[in-house]
């Protein structure tokens, strides 16, 4: 019975991350296709197919940034971008509801902080073993040799354009999500608590 009630104590002071997860896993199409548009941007601006113009590399890097903004606010709003955004103004510039998420999310900092830790524990965890297994692909696999001797890269191109395109699929929407569920983590505005069995 104890240690039911140990893992129930756990699960729900991980419920930010978990809800990460869950938010990833279930709207993956959406993220997916977003941090699409991100890694195609970040491989262009490094040369993937070939050098770029000044000024294509400034539009592209606001194509990128605005599809990570795009993510952000996507999970802001609980998969609408709108509602997110709305969030996002009112937590931001709306002096009176800044106050009001200010206190509570101080109160909630001072109660739960082994809570905060235990999240960022694991969400260091996850970033660290993807972000390995990235690397290994980019340098430990023959996939970067077979695009440039395909040419389906140029010969310019290093390996970032491999890590760059596949952190832009995973670790930074990931992150994204992570940030935008700790601001409603923080004032009490996560969805249904997940069930625990």
């Amino acid at each position: 019975m104890n240690a039911m009630l140990l893992s129930r104590n756990i699960y729900k002071s991980l419920d930010w991350t978990l809800h990460t997860v869950r938010f990833f896993r279930r709207h993956f199409l959406v993220i997916f296709g977003l941090g699409l548009v991100a890694a195609l941007g970040r491989t262009i601006q490094l040369k993937a197919f070939g050098p770029i113009s000044p000024s294509s590399n400034a539009l592209i890097e606001v194509v990128v940034e605005s599809a990570r903004l795009a993510i952000f606010l996507y999970a802001l709003g609980l998969s609408n971008v709108r509602k997110g955004t709305t969030r996002f103004i009112e937590f931001v510039a709306n002096r009176q509801s800044r106050r009001q998420n200010w206190q509570l999310g101080s109160r909630k900092l001072r109660r739960n902080w082994p809570a905060l830790l235990g999240n960022l524990f694991i969400f260091s965890l996850l970033a660290f073993f993807v972000n390995a297994f990235i690397n290994h692909i980019a340098y430990e696999t023959c996939l970067y040799i077979t695009l440039k001797t395909r040419q389906l890269i140029s010969g310019q191109a290093s390996e970032w354009v491999l890590i760059l395109f596949f952190k832009n699929l995973s670790v930074i929407p990931f992150t994204l999500i992570f940030s935008a569920l700790f601001w409603l983590w923080l004032v009490n505005r996560l969805p249904k608590p997940i069930t625990y069995t």
